[in-house]
């Protein structure tokens, strides 16, 4: 099972790296196959992964979206993510990795919370 922790300063003051990175590494035990780091201002998200599903290195999180607008570190498992995948690409997406954590970045991109 995946790690995921998260720092979102309410003061909007920066997110500390370096704490954010001590966090990960108090979950190392949750994901021994990968870890990642995301910062952006006041907001910061880790990841320590178990790799099932893509075993590559582009299915490592968190993930964020070309643009950089959205950024998503994500433990679950959507059952029909391949068929979601392929409504997602029928509709231009471009996937890097063969995840469900991808999949649900980018439904979220197009289609919001529903």
């Amino acid at each position: 099972m995946c790690g995921i922790v998260g720092i979102f300063n309410l003061d909007k003051s920066p997110v500390s790296s370096v704490v954010l990175k001590k966090m990960t590494d108090v979950i190392a035990h949750r994901g021994p196959d990968g870890e990642g780091l995301y910062v952006d201002s006041f907001i910061g998200l880790g990841h320590r992964r178990l790799a099932i599903i893509d075993l590559s290195p582009a299915a490592h999180q968190p993930m964020i979206t070309g643009d950089r607008q959205y950024a998503i570190t994500y433990n679950g498992e959507v059952y029909n993510f391949q068929e979601l995948m392929v409504e997602l690409e029928s509709l231009g997406y471009k996937f890097r990795s063969r995840t469900d954590s991808e999949v649900v970045l980018y439904a979220y991109v197009q289609w919001g919370v529903q």
